[in-house]
């Protein structure tokens, strides 16, 4: 088994070498005596895949050393995939499903390896993983491109009034007589404000340097390097600065206790009249009821969410009867190579964490 480890190491170098920001190195090595003796000793590890649509090249890359068992029904039924783990040795998390006590139970003591196919890991229980002392692996910066791009084209989709728009030439109200017929607003020579300004925030900025935009403010706990400053002409403030100064907002932060609800009537009616917000983070970070009424009111001047509260939206909620709300159903990621990407991370963070080596991106 040692052996297969070590090819598959080779093989995955050169699979994966087209994704940026990851460095591979071998899965194992040749001088661990002790955890070398084990997997000789050992049959092929059993590696559950919890959703059918994991692409195919995180699933080749388990392959090629383990036994796969994967889940089959969309959406997941909890019942098959609390049968189907029991016994397995890792697990690649593909869905949102919750990754709980209950999860590992199932599992048994055997488990040795879990990794999401995600960014955000609001659905995992982190203090029970890490209590059981299981390795936990996500995927975070390998979709900062997708994410950001999509957030530029909700910036722009927002701020000139598409939604809008498109309604009324569904209505049969195209009305360009008029001279100030659905007039937006610009980004250039604008202040963009982020809450949350790591790695898919610092994307989204170098993307919107391309439309001369005069400065970035940025909210977050520590201050980012004085260089990535100094490239993006960001300046840290506190979040009542962000609000009253920003002509846009990007939302860009994880979802914890402490930013959970914090863009709410208090912070709308803080921000400019003129204020376009974008969230690409995560729903719970807004009070959905208190931006309804600050959009429906005009006190801000529109939205653009790729996430909501709760997800799925109903087709009925009220977000969607308005104007001036552009939402999309969470699709940031959203592009074959950086699914194709995510499950290959993945994948590797599970294979790593069997072997005893450190997970390539891991959660703790």
């Amino acid at each position: 088994m040692l052996n297969r480890f070590i090819g598959l190491s080779a093989a995955i170098v050169g699979r994966s070498s087209r994704i940026s920001g990851f460095a591979f190195s071998p899965l194992l090595k040749a001088g661990n005596q002790s955890q070398n003796r084990t997997m000789s000793a050992g049959k092929a590890f059993k590696v559950l895949v919890t959703h059918p649509e994991v692409p195919q090249e995180g699933i080749d890359l388990l392959k090629e050393n383990c036994e796969i068992i994967q889940v089959q029904s969309v959406p997941t039924n909890r019942a098959e995939l609390l049968e189907k783990i029991r016994g397995v040795d890792g697990v690649l998390w593909g869905g949102h499903e919750p990754l709980n006590a209950e999860a590992l139970d199932a599992a048994g003591p055997q488990l040795k390896s879990i990794s999401t196919m995600s960014a955000g890991i609001d659905y995992v229980d982190v203090p029970e993983v890490k209590r059981r002392k299981i390795p936990l692996g996500h995927t975070p910066t390998v979709l900062n491109t997708a994410v950001a791009d999509l957030a530029v084209g909700l910036l722009i989709a927002a701020s000139r009034r598409f939604h809008e728009g498109r309604k009324t030439i569904d209505n049969d109200k195209w009305e360009n007589y008029h001279l100030n017929w659905l007039l937006g607003q610009d980004i250039r020579d604008a202040t963009v404000g982020f809450y949350g300004f790591g790695g898919i925030g610092q994307a989204i900025a170098k993307r919107l340097g391309g439309f001369d935009i005069d400065k970035v403010l940025y909210t977050t706990r520590r201050r980012v390097h004085k260089e990535i400053e100094e490239e993006f002409n960001a300046k840290k403030v506190d979040f009542d600065t962000l609000l009253a100064e920003s002509d846009f907002i990007v939302i860009a932060s994880p979802l914890t206790k402490d930013t959970q609800g914090v863009f709410n009537a208090t912070a709308f009616n803080k921000m400019k009249q003129t204020a376009v917000l974008i969230n690409i983070a995560r729903g719970k970070i807004v009070n959905q009821d208190d931006l309804y009424e600050a959009l429906k009111s005009k006190r801000i001047f529109s939205a653009g969410l790729d996430v909501t509260d709760p997800e799925p939206l109903s087709p009925k909620d009220k977000l969607l009867t308005l104007d001036n709300a552009v939402v999309l159903p969470h699709i940031g990621s959203a592009t074959k190579r950086t699914r194709a990407d995510m499950s290959t991370i993945a994948a590797h963070n599970v294979l790593r964490g069997l072997a005893g080596e450190p997970m390539l991106s891991p959660a703790y």
